[in-house]
């Protein structure tokens, strides 16, 4: 464990007291760097893997630090007693985690021999033998199945999903518990048509269940602005109450355990 806990990584934030990441009360350790660019994407400080300034409320602010995982593990066991009682833990989120495995898999084990639950956000795009390298050190993946098509996915993600989408059945074949996650995205894949495949597709790997929609929102718009990016969903509004629910009864149509929301 000790050269673990010397390996170095670069975070934009750690969160604490989350519920919607995971099972019970957890800790989020977000790291810097995504290979997508999805256009709704909340954290856009989070999609370079380089150190950023980003105004906010009228002040800079430096987004990205590098820490040890002997630093990381410091801060998230201060919450033990909660995770404990919870059933809740550490999960790895950002930015994509897969880019930095060395980091993301000491600091995963370094949990798993504190005795700390396990969970890793993911968009599932890296290379096969990547994720192998995490899913011994995983209790729980959730995993985002954006679209089906891939001529769509890369349109709105930069991104082709055909890797994502064999990645997927590799997870559900070997991880010890997989939920599938929807960013549901109006012009994207708000469809019942689009939806429906998604979930035909979530139905069809081995040992998944459970399926979470989570509906667009536009909080992350002024972060744009505070990186001076153009923010690319314009005045898109959420999806409806009415929609979401009818999006939920696609899915549970296929035996999915269906949820809005994380």
């Amino acid at each position: 464990m000790m050269d673990n806990l010397a390996v170095r990584g670069r975070i934009f934030d750690i969160q604490r007291f989350s519920t919607h990441d995971g099972p019970g009360i957890r800790t989020i350790v977000f790291l810097k760097g995504c290979a997508l660019r999805c256009r709704w994407c909340c954290n856009p400080e989070s999609q370079s893997y380089e150190i950023e300034t980003m105004m906010q409320n009228g002040k800079p602010k430096v987004m990205g630090r590098d820490v040890t995982v002997a630093e990381v593990l410091s801060e998230v066991t201060q919450d033990r007693p909660y995770y404990n009682r919870s059933g809740g833990g550490v999960t790895l989120s950002g930015g994509e985690s897969l880019l930095q495995p060395d980091f993301a898999v000491a600091l995963l084990k370094a949990c798993k021999e504190s005795g700390i639950n396990t969970a890793i956000e993911t968009t599932g795009f890296a290379n096969a033998d990547v994720i192998e390298r995490f899913l011994p050190y995983l209790d729980t993946v959730l995993m985002d199945i954006k679209h089906i098509n891939s001529e769509k996915h890369k349109e709105f993600t930069s991104q082709p999903n055909e890797r994502i989408l064999e990645n997927a059945k590799l997870i559900a074949s070997k991880a010890n518990k997989l939920i599938i996650r929807v960013p549901v995205i109006p012009t994207f894949n708000d469809t019942v048509a689009e939806i429906a495949e998604i979930a035909a597709f979530a139905s069809s790997l081995p040992n998944v269940d459970e399926i979470h929609l989570l509906p667009y929102h536009s909080m992350g718009r002024d972060k744009y602005t505070g990186l001076a990016r153009e923010y690319k969903m314009g005045d898109i509004k959420s999806p409806t109450n009415e929609l979401m629910e009818v999006l939920k009864q696609t899915a549970e149509q296929f035996g999915l355990k269906t949820y809005i929301g994380g």
